[in-house]
């Protein structure tokens, strides 16, 4: 699953979190709105129907473009920085779709891979990926794919073979490439946040020596399940499972020159749910969402603030929780900027759509609500 560029009632200022682990869950309500704002295009994956489709929101009202079947059951989905083509994963392996005003074309097999996170570099010419469980329960391998920024195809030869590096973990749930193009960051489960250098211009883009430190995971019994970096190469997120007493936590390293991944204070975040499973940075680079399960309940989206004093960051909790259904498991920002989109793989709805309050810029208003596709995952166009 991927981010684009990447309810409620405001109820009391949030103390900073610095050094509290478990400070306070904030409560999630719903203030539903309505609005005449349009959307870019973004795709949603229906794993019941094994179906691609196509939406855009026009003046405030969810319209289908169209639906595409794909040939085995869906997994991924990716979306290239150029907004040319779009990367669908299956059971079956990964085919390219070209993109022409939110209308789709089936392209060739890219990879027989059945990848479960996959993400396209900068320069449109890498698809990054790697498969969710190994089999046999061996670890397995991140690979780099050679696509052509100009059709989106393979570019596999002989002499441009696909790129492997190994990975520690076993189970792959997300991965993140950095918008400087020189990180690729891993959530593993169990095995933590693994990194690697990346440099598209080599042959080999990973390297001979790419895996950059040992995965960090905050207890025995935590599991990474998400990662994001920010557009502004400032900070990479993680959401782990059991990262704080009260459940899941969102963690926020300080992302150095090098690679190097430095923790900031009063990280890990009650991130307000028992799973983080998916991560928002806002492109204004100010807030940062996470959406949370909370089992076969409602879930939701905690928000923090972004300052920075010094080069120190610091985040804070917003005070009031965004509702959602069951299971958010992707979160996009429209290309527009104007909605926060959420897949919630366990419906009631399985989707929704948020605007930015008015007042409060960091709060979501509900706009949208839809359950007409069993969406497992969505990709915005950045």
């Amino acid at each position: 699953m991927n981010t684009a560029k990447w309810m409620w009632t405001l109820v009391a200022a949030v103390p900073f979190l610095g050094g509290c682990k478990d400070f306070w869950q904030a409560p999630a309500s719903t203030t539903t709105t309505t609005t005449t704002l349009s959307s870019g295009y973004f795709y949603v994956l229906d794993a019941a129907t094994s179906q691609i489709i196509s939406y855009n929101i026009v003046s405030g009202v969810l319209t289908e473009v169209a639906s595409y079947s794909v040939p085995a059951s869906p997994l991924a989905i990716a979306v290239a920085p150029n907004h040319a083509f779009l990367y669908v994963s299956t059971l079956s392996g990964i085919y390219v779709y070209t993109v022409s005003g939110g209308t789709l074309a089936v392209g060739n097999l890219v990879s027989s891979d059945p990848a479960t996170a996959m993400a396209v570099d900068a320069t449109d010419g890498w698809l990054v990926e790697a498969s969710g469980v190994q089999a046999s329960g061996t670890s397995g391998f991140l690979y780099a794919i050679p696509v052509s920024p100009s059709t989106g195809a393979s570019l596999v030869s002989s002499t441009a073979p696909v790129e492997q590096v190994p990975l520690s973990g076993k189970k792959i749930h997300q991965l993140a490439i950095s918008p400087n193009n020189e990180f690729v960051f891993v959530a593993a489960d169990t095995n933590g946040t693994e990194s690697y250098t990346f440099t598209a211009a080599n042959a080999d883009p990973f390297g001979t020596a790419a895996y950059l430190a040992t995965p960090v995971v905050n207890t025995a019994s935590g599991s990474t399940v998400s990662v994001a970096v920010d557009l502004s190469n400032r900070l990479v997120y993680v959401g782990e499972i059991a990262a704080v007493s009260s459940g899941g936590g969102l963690r926020a390293f300080a992302l150095g020159a090098t690679g190097g991944l430095t923790e900031i204070s009063g990280s890990p975040f009650p991130s307000g749910g028992s799973g983080p499973y998916s991560i928002l940075p806002k492109a204004t680079n100010d807030v940062v969402y996470v959406g949370n399960w909370e089992g076969t309940s409602a879930g939701n989206i905690t928000g923090f603030t972004i300052s920075v004093s010094n080069s120190v960051y610091s985040l804070s909790q917003i005070s009031t929780a965004a509702a959602t259904g069951i299971q958010p498991g992707a979160l996009a920002e429209d290309s527009n900027g104007n909605f926060v989109l959420v897949e919630n793989a366990g419906g009631s709805p399985y989707f929704s759509a948020y605007v930015f309050d008015k007042t409060t810029p960091s709060l979501l208003d509900l706009t949208i609500s839809d359950s007409t596709f069993a969406g497992i995952s969505l990709a915005s166009q950045p």
